[in-house]
């Protein structure tokens, strides 16, 4: 069985239950021998707010210093992003081994008349992958209620009712009591439930839960008090909580009142699960952190874009209020909802509007546009139009805003999760270079066609990921462009597929053309990956592959500890590397080799800046490396160039910091820093899930305010990786140009050198032959200890690639 099969089989199982409640699953869970039984929870149940608060939660133990399981829903493109252990998703391996153990079982009970739901089989694998990953904690989102919820076979250790509102009436009961009722079942029977329910549905709830722990505004004299400061920048507010004996003043990446209620909740949630270890600073750097996609993310400026999953009137209503903090001409609504929801009142709880698109999300709940359409017309609505996609909203939207203009993505997550594409979306350039490696891609897509489709005169083999609706699009327009477009089979449309899309540059042009029409984001990457357009802002990487010196200014660096620790001999050391012909100079005051002591920040800048101001009239530039944005911003000061994050900006500051000062920030792809040696990382292609992880830091970047083109990744070679994943990195490193952005490799000296027979201190030829063979894959920068022997290997690597290759430019 392969991934896709096991996804569809989740998908394809009912619904509903036919008698809600936890038997099933608990009879499911049995059958696994009761995995979740070694695992603490964290139950967060609620009309709105629960996913938010969830994530919220993680990521505030997570920087306690816990491992953290974290299940949400729904999924925006695939499925395992409702699962994920410490930040990152169930691996494919994983759902194929949970359905093949479970299906037996579960087509028993379905041939006996009792089946189990798609939410009881998703839950049931999270806590089984959570309690097969060893997680101290695990975080849940009630899917709805919390009574009959398959989540509430857990015993919580902490738990939370985030809000009240009248929804599915016919099951949770038509009053705010009933509702209530159900909701806080999900209390610990060692902790007091945590609420942030408001008016009447306070009241509701605590008739139910008398000792219900209370989050709020001064104003509702709650027990644990909540201030909203207000947008501190276009993504971050600010937001205070204080308890009984503890205080927090920080940011969070959600934008919005109710998000300072739901920070509030989290903070108390995380101190009830994690004990001391849940200090200020891990309140505060966990909620800063929490990033959460669809949730009021602005994902454009100029005009203002903001994508929002609300649902439910209340939902609309919050957005309304936080968007009228921005600062906007007119409004531009792409709406999209399920048919089973209170559009009218939904409509009246928005803010005012220049312009609606009223659009089908790709789902069978989705309300017909016509109707939402209707919906914005009876409210006075006079610019309205129904249109089949939420793409075609979107374009149209944009088009017809101006760059003052807000255009604002609401109605549901699955409208959100198709808007999200217009960014998110990745086309990959994959290298051809035998029919193996053809039948590899293929494999990896998922598409059961043979190699041989992909034709002799084929120059480009492109995979992009695109729902049922986008591909059939796709290939049929493919055929008329005179290229291939292969997808594997669709059982449902919430799974996105890869596409694999092959021919010739002229045929892949045309097909780009023809889609403008159709798919205009699909149409964008694809153009991306064909365009020949060089960034001009004037760094050395953008004319040539460039070499950055690494100058560890450290006592216990892996390869020259304490070499160059002294300022003078560091300053030495840096003239030489340039004199050689280094054009970026990296200095590092702290080593990330397995086992190093974390160094203060205080000590670290003292450690760099001297140096960094010595090197000033150097001829190249200099470069920060630190994973703390404290020392960057002193750095920058110093007088340094570009910022090289090995963490992938885990300091929430180090995104604004690159965005206050405009400079280049290396984004690398890392587990842990400092190495932790040994540690099993899970990985179904380690190149396709590095590519994935690293999008994700890119756009964060990009919303502080980061071109994409001053953002500069690196795949993190050793951190997190074994030898042979190191290797395959190294050997694909052209599909990285899928993030549109300046690709590093720091392979100089690494262990990985021993799976080819060279041990410490005799890494040096590996070094230079790798740094050939990246240059020739298309790598923009290596990061190496020796310069000179990798300068001429950069340019031998350049020579051969072309003939006509001179020294011009070179630094001598």
């Amino acid at each position: 069985m392969d991934y896709h099969a096991a996804a569809d089989f989740l998908s394809d199982l009912r619904r509903f239950a036919l008698d809600p409640g936890t038997e099933s699953i608990r009879a499911l869970l049995a059958h696994l021998d009761d995995p979740h039984e070694t695992v603490e929870f964290v139950q967060v149940a609620g009309s709105n707010g629960k996913g938010s608060t969830a994530r919220m939660t993680e990521s505030i133990l997570r920087e306690a210093g816990y491992r953290v399981g974290l299940y949400t829903s729904p999924h925006f493109d695939d499925v395992r992003e409702r699962i994920r252990v410490d930040g990152r998703r169930i691996p494919e391996s994983a759902v194929v081994d949970f359905v093949e153990r479970v299906r037996p079982f579960l087509v028993d009970r379905a041939v006996e008349g009792d089946p189990i739901t798609s939410f009881e089989a998703l839950t049931a694998m999270s806590l089984w992958y959570f309690g097969r990953s060893a997680v101290d904690v695990a975080v849940l989102e009630v899917g709805m209620g919390g009574r009959l919820d398959a989540t509430s076979v857990v015993d919580p250790v902490a738990a939370a009712v985030t809000a009240v509102s009248l929804e599915h009436t016919d099951i949770l009961g038509d009053t705010l009591d009933d509702i209530a009722a159900e909701k806080v079942t999900v209390a610990p029977a060692d902790a007091p439930l945590v609420t942030g329910a408001t008016g009447e549905a306070r009241t509701a709830v605590r008739r139910h839960a008398p000792d219900a722990l209370t989050v709020g505004f001064a104003e509702e004299t709650p027990d644990v008090t909540v201030a909203y400061d207000g947008l501190v920048n276009h993504t971050e507010a600010g937001v205070a909580i204080s308890g009984a004996d503890w205080d927090v003043d920080t940011r969070v990446p959600m934008p919005g009142a109710y998000q300072a209620r739901n920070a509030g909740v989290a903070a108390v949630l995380a101190r009830q699960a994690g004990g001391d270890r849940v200090d200020a600073a891990a309140i505060a750097n966990g909620l800063r952190g929490a990033h959460w996609p669809g949730r009021f993310e602005v994902v454009d400026r100029d005009p203002l874009v903001v994508l929002d999953g609300a649902h439910n009137p209340g939902a609309c209503r919050a957005v309304a209020e936080t968007l009228d903090e921005y600062d906007y001409a007119a409004l531009h609504l792409v709406f999209g909802a399920m048919h089973d929801k209170d559009h009218r009142k939904m409509v009246a709880e928005l803010p005012a509007v220049a312009s609606v698109q009223a659009c089908a999300p790709e789902h069978e709940r989705a309300a017909d546009p016509a109707v939402l359409a209707a919906a914005f017309e009876s409210a006075g609505v006079t610019d309205v139009a129904a249109v089949p996609t939420v793409a075609a909203g979107l374009d149209r939207a944009r088009a017809a805003a101006a760059p003052d203009d807000c255009v604002l993505v609401v109605g549901s997550l699955f409208a959100v999760a198709e808007a999200r594409r217009t960014w998110s979306r990745l086309a990959v350039s994959r290298r051809i270079d035998t029919v193996d490696d053809a039948a590899a891609v293929f494999d990896r897509s998922g598409a059961d066609v043979g190699a041989d489709v992909i034709g002799e005169g084929v120059h480009r083999v492109v995979t992009i990921r695109l729902d049922r609706r986008e591909a059939r699009t796709v290939e049929r327009v493919a055929g008329r462009a005179g290229a291939t477009a292969v997808t594997s089979e669709y059982r449902t449309g919430r799974e996105l597929r890869e596409a694999v899309i092959a021919g010739t540059d002229a045929e892949l042009r045309a097909l780009a053309a023809d889609l403008d029409g159709e798919l205009s984001g699909v149409a964008d990457r694809l153009a991306d990956r064909l365009g020949d357009s060089v960034p001009t802002h004037g760094y050395p990487w953008e004319e040539r592959p460039s070499v950055m010196g690494i100058l560890n200014v450290t006592p216990d660096s892996f390869h020259d500890g304490g070499e160059y620790f002294d300022p003078s001999a560091a300053v030495e050391r840096a003239e030489a590397m340039v004199a050689a012909g280094a054009d970026v100079i990296d200095v590092g005051g702290e080593s990330t080799r397995p086992g190093a002591d974390p160094v203060p920040v205080t000590e670290e800048i003292e450690r760099v800046r001297p140096v960094i101001e010595a090197l000033h009239d150097l001829d190249a530039m200099v470069s920060i490396d630190t994973r703390k944005a404290a020392v960057a911003r002193a750095a920058l000061d110093a007088g340094a160039d570009v910022l090289n994050d090995v963490t992938g900006l885990a300091d929430p500051e180090m995104r604004f910091v690159a965005a206050e000062y405009d400079v280049p920030v290396v984004v690398m792809h890392s587990i842990d820093a400092p190495v932790v040696p040994d540690r099993d990382v899970p990985y179904d292609d380690v190149v396709s899930d590095v590519i994935d992880e690293l999008a994700e830091r890119v756009a964060l970047a990009e919303r502080a305010g980061l071109d994409r083109e001053k953002v500069i990744v690196d795949p993190g070679l050793g951190f997190g990786k074994s030898a042979v994943e190191n290797f395959e990195l190294l050997d694909r490193l052209e599909e990285f140009r899928a993030l549109g952005c300046p690709v590093l490799l720091g392979h100089s000296h690494k262990s990985m050198f021993a799976h080819v027979g060279q041990e410490a201190g005799e890494r040096l030829p590996a070094t230079v032959a790798t740094t050939a063979l990246a240059v020739d894959r298309g790598v923009d920068i290596v990061r190496v200890h020796d310069v000179a022997e990798n300068v001429a290997a950069v340019r031998t690597a350049v020579a051969t690639d072309d003939a006509a290759a001179t020294p011009d430019g070179w630094r001598e």
